[in-house]
């Protein structure tokens, strides 16, 4: 895709989801980290350009937070359509959530250490992308944890366990499924990206 397309239907969800929401106070706490998202995107897109494949990742995760501030996680129509097809016990639209969380940063950590050349190693460059991606579900969760508290009731729709006691451990094991799975999936595919990136950046600078 495109990076006009990818902004216009980024513009176009957002405005979406901004319409009636199930409430506004979930709505900002779902939406603000595509929010710091793009603005960051935006920001660095000179300095830092990111691959194509990873300006559509990180689309989609965010049309994947927007559609869960819209309707609330436990309450999106394609969790109950998958609760009924697959005959599940809840609404899981969250673990896409969770499973994005994981797999996305993964690609988005990839780039970063490649490109700033972290480290050289595949193997500890595939083991710090994991523990990334797990730090920052685990920092999630507490952000959960602490406004569910600091509001009680207002934040249960942001929690959203849905009387599930294992809620956190199955969302953070989601995402480091995910983790597992993205170097892997994608990991030759962005590696031509990259080099593609960087073959630019050298014929951008030459004289």
């Amino acid at each position: 895709m495109t990076n006009r397309l990818l902004i216009t239907l980024f513009i176009a969800v957002f405005v979406w989801s901004l319409i009636h929401p199930h409430d506004y106070f979930t709505w900002i706490l779902e939406v603000f980290p595509a929010i710091i998202g793009i603005v960051l995107v935006i920001a660095v897109r000179k300095s830092f350009p990111l691959t194509p494949l990873l300006l559509t990742l990180l689309t989609f995760h965010a049309i994947i937070l927007m559609v869960g501030g819209h309707y609330t996680y436990a309450e999106v129509p394609l969790g109950f359509w998958m609760r009924d097809a697959f005959h599940l016990g809840r609404n899981d639209y969250d673990r896409i959530g969770h499973f994005a969380q994981g797999f996305v940063p993964a690609i988005v950590a990839r780039e970063i250490l490649i490109r700033r050349n972290v480290v050289r190693t595949r193997g500890w460059r595939y083991f710090i992308i994991v523990a990334i991606c797990l730090a920052i579900s685990a920092a999630y969760e507490l952000l959960e944890w602490r406004v569910s508290v600091a509001t009680g009731s207002s934040g249960d729709a942001f929690l959203g366990t849905q009387g599930d006691v294992w809620d956190t451990q199955e969302d953070m094991a989601t995402a480091l499924i995910a983790a597992l799975m993205a170097p892997l999936l994608m990991g030759r595919f962005h590696d031509r990206q990259l080099a593609r990136l960087a073959a630019g950046s050298v014929s951008r600078e030459s004289p």
